[in-house]
C-alpha cells in the first residue's frame, strides 16, 4: 500500500504540473482593454478653469441610464482640441464667463448603446424632456441618432457658456417630473448655463443654431459661443448649438474605443 500511495501521489504530482503548465490564466485570456493615443489628453491637465458636468455618467440623458464605456467624469480630447478650448476660455473668462463640457471624446461602444436604446421603440421614459415632439420611429432618418459619431475621434465637444461665479446645478433624481426641453428657462431642468433657448440634447429643429425662432438674449448668447469658438478653430454643427469640432481634426477617418478613465491614458505606447 506504501508503493502504491506513493506511486498515486507521484500521479497526481505530475498531472497537476501539467495542467499548470498548459493552463492560460484568467487574464491572459481576456483581450486587454485599448488606450488612448499619446497625443489624447485629460483637459483638466491643460485647463482645470473649464467647468465639467459629464451628463453620460448620469442619468440625466435621452437614454435615462449611464452610458456604455464612460468610466469617469472626465473629459479626454486629443490635444490640439484640448488647447483650443482653452484659448476660447481664456478670451471668456476676460468676459466674466466660463465654458461647461457636456460630452468629448465618446467611445464606439457608447454610440452603440445609442443604437440599441434608439431601436427599441418601448423605451421612451425621457421622452417628455429631450424628444417631446420627435417620433421616435423618425430618429435616425432625422439625423439625431447615427451608428458613428464624429466624437469618437476625439476631436469633437459638446458645450456651453456659465456666468460667474458659477451657481450649482440641482442634481436630477430619477422618475422626477420631465419637461420638454425647448420650455422657458425657468421650467425646463434648471442647469446653471446662461439661456441658449433650449437644453443639451434637445431633439428639435429649435435646437439649430440659428433656428429663427430663438431671437434676443438666447440667440446672443448662441453667437457668443459659436464666434468664440470658431476664432479658437472649432468649427459649430449647425444643427446643434452646443457641438463643435477642432478642425482639422488629428483623426479624421478613426473612431476609437477606449473607456472614458484615466487609465485609458496612463501606461500609452
Amino acid at each position: 500500500m506504501t508503493r502504491l500511495s506513493a506511486a498515486l501521489r507521484g500521479l497526481v504530482t505530475a498531472l497537476a504540473a501539467l495542467l499548470a503548465a498548459t493552463a492560460v490564466p484568467a487574464t491572459a485570456r481576456a483581450d486587454p482593454e485599448p488606450r488612448a493615443p499619446g497625443d489624447f489628453v485629460a483637459l483638466r491637465s491643460v485647463d482645470p478653469t473649464i467647468i465639467q458636468e459629464m451628463r453620460y455618467t448620469t442619468r440625466h440623458n435621452f437614454v435615462g441610464e449611464r452610458i456604455d464605456g464612460y468610466r469617469q467624469p472626465l473629459c479626454i480630447l486629443t490635444r490640439p482640441a484640448a488647447e483650443a478650448l482653452h484659448g476660447a476660455q481664456t478670451r471668456l473668462l476676460r468676459q466674466g464667463y466660463s465654458l461647461k463640457v457636456y460630452d468629448c471624446y465618446r467611445p464606439q461602444r457608447a454610440v452603440d448603446h445609442f443604437v440599441r436604446w434608439a431601436e427599441d421603440l418601448d423605451d421612451q421614459d425621457m421622452k417628455a424632456e429631450f424628444y417631446p415632439d420627435v417620433d421616435k420611429t423618425r430618429l435616425f432618418a432625422d439625423g439625431y441618432i447615427a451608428e458613428k459619431s464624429g466624437h469618437s475621434r476625439g476631436s469633437t465637444v459638446d458645450l456651453t457658456i456659465v456666468e460667474l461665479p458659477a451657481r450649482p446645478t440641482r442634481p436630477y433624481h430619477p422618475g422626477q417630473p420631465l419637461v420638454p426641453c425647448y420650455a422657458p428657462q425657468g421650467e425646463r431642468f434648471p442647469d446653471n448655463s446662461v439661456d441658449m433657448g433650449t437644453g443639451y440634447d434637445c431633439f428639435d429643429t429649435r435646437s439649430h443654431t440659428l433656428d429663427p425662432r430663438v431671437q434676443g438674449a438666447q440667440r446672443a448668447n448662441r453667437l457668443l459661443l459659436k464666434s468664440t469658438l470658431e476664432d479658437a478653430g472649432l468649427v459649430n454643427l449647425p444643427e446643434e448649438w452646443w457641438h463643435f469640432t477642432y478642425k482639422p481634426e488629428p483623426y479624421p477617418d478613426t473612431y476609437f474605443d477606449f473607456p472614458v478613465s484615466a487609465k485609458s491614458l496612463t501606461g500609452r505606447r
